[in-house]
């Protein structure tokens, strides 16, 4: 089964390699796809740019240095993984990559965010979730650990 892990530098996305691998460790033969999307050059830094490849260039290498704490990660399981750095909407750009390298699965985690920004920001999830030709598995975020009672005198 090939996963798709979108990683996004955050360390909910590591949660998420987390949980792929402890599909692996359950016995699921898997091979891993890591994606970083980044968001399109802005108006300003097109109109400033002196050579269009050197934003290119930038964004693809900060995409790439997103992906290494996931990559080492699958790395000291002793799996390896495909990479993949494009540009464009999250959503949009994780279903191309689905469909491009074939994959069966998709795992992403969901910020716990307030309704009021839910409503605001929309979901990369819940969008993949409405678009995606394979079936997303949503990973929620780690519950904290509670702080262990003071011992009282």
């Amino acid at each position: 089964m090939k996963i798709l892990l979108p990683i996004d530098g955050s360390e909910l996305a590591l949660h998420e390699v987390r949980f792929a691998l402890s599909l692996a460790a359950e016995g699921l033969k898997t091979e891993f796809l890591l994606a970083n999307v980044q968001e399109p050059a802005s108006l300003y830094e097109i109109v400033t740019a002196h050579d269009p490849q050197v934003l290119e260039n930038v964004s693809h290498a900060a995409g790439e240095h997103m992906l290494q704490p996931a990559l080492e990660l699958l790395r000291q399981a002793g799996f390896d993984a495909d990479v993949a750095v494009v540009t464009g909407d999250p959503a949009h750009a994780v279903v191309d990559l689905v469909e491009e390298h074939a994959c069966d699965l998709i795992i992403i985690g969901t910020h716990a965010m307030g309704l009021l920004r839910k409503a605001w920001s929309g979901s990369v999830a819940l969008d993949l979730v409405k678009a995606s030709p394979v079936p997303v598995l949503v990973v929620k975020p780690p519950v904290p650990p509670e702080p262990a009672p003071e011992d009282t005198p």
